[in-house]
């Protein structure tokens, strides 16, 4: 292996999230900042929120209630 040609490794990163969560972890850069972690994403969070422009939602739930009602018979 060629020496001196790779990135110094530091073990202890920080990582600093926009919403003030910090942890550490091994990276080649001394500290990272990321807009989002698992602390505020809302898919871990449960805030999930969905966008429904165009009523797609609904016309599927509709859908999958018929489908529902009819298998029960």
């Amino acid at each position: 292996m060629k020496q001196e040609i790779h990135p110094q490794y530091y073990p202890n990163s920080k990582v600093r999230c926009a919403c003030g969560n910090t942890w550490t972890t091994g990276s080649t850069l001394p500290e990272i900042h990321t807009g989002i972690c698992a602390k505020c994403h809302p898919f871990y969070t449960g805030r999930e929120k969905i966008l429904d422009t165009l009523g797609r939602v609904d016309k599927f739930k509709k859908r999958l209630e018929k489908s529902k009602g009819k298998a029960r018979k």
